[in-house]
């Protein structure tokens, strides 16, 4: 946990909130969370390599044309997915407290 809190200190300090769009604490929550649990999922690292065999023989502007999507939709899934699960969190804060 004291990791966590490191690299959150460390990006706040880094890039400086603005608070304009309402959920920026938990972009910066997200931010740090990534920071410290990287993608390298070995599910995920054998998912990789079978698109890249699937895709093998394809030149390599043909295979960023489906890489760089597939890898954004990942990236974007996975905020999703957590800035959600904050949200409810803080929704069972509420309820318990």
């Amino acid at each position: 946990m004291k990791n966590f809190f490191d690299v959150l200190n460390r990006y706040v300090a880094e890039n400086q909130p603005g608070f304009g769009d309402g959920e920026s604490v938990l972009t910066l929550l997200y931010e740090a969370y990534s920071e410290c649990n990287r993608l390298d999922d070995t599910q995920i690292k054998a998912d990789f390599n079978e698109l890249y065999r699937l895709m093998n023989g394809m030149e390599l502007q043909e295979m960023d044309k489906i890489i760089y999507p597939v890898c954004k939709l990942c990236r974007d899934h996975e905020r999703s997915g957590f800035t959600e699960g904050i949200k409810i969190g803080i929704m069972l804060a509420r309820e318990l407290s």
